[in-house]
């Protein structure tokens, strides 16, 4: 799933890594947790995410110790 996760395209948001398939930028969903929103609240307001694609995101980064809940 990884190279389905995140995509990139000047086509896109200028270039901004987006969940693939959509136009919302991955950055959104960690602004979101950052400011102690639910990943629930984020699903809600971005209904093109899926579940699996921000815990698969998520996880992705927890792995490279970027990002950990």
């Amino acid at each position: 799933m990884e190279s389905q996760l995140i995509q990139t395209s000047p086509d896109i948001l200028s270039g901004t890594p987006v969940f693939y398939g959509t136009r919302v930028p991955v950055q959104t969903l960690i602004d979101y947790l950052e400011a102690g929103d639910r990943l629930d609240d984020f699903l809600e307001d971005f209904p093109t995410v899926s579940r699996a694609q921000a815990t698969a995101f998520l996880k992705s980064l927890c792995r490279k110790n970027e990002y950990c809940l």
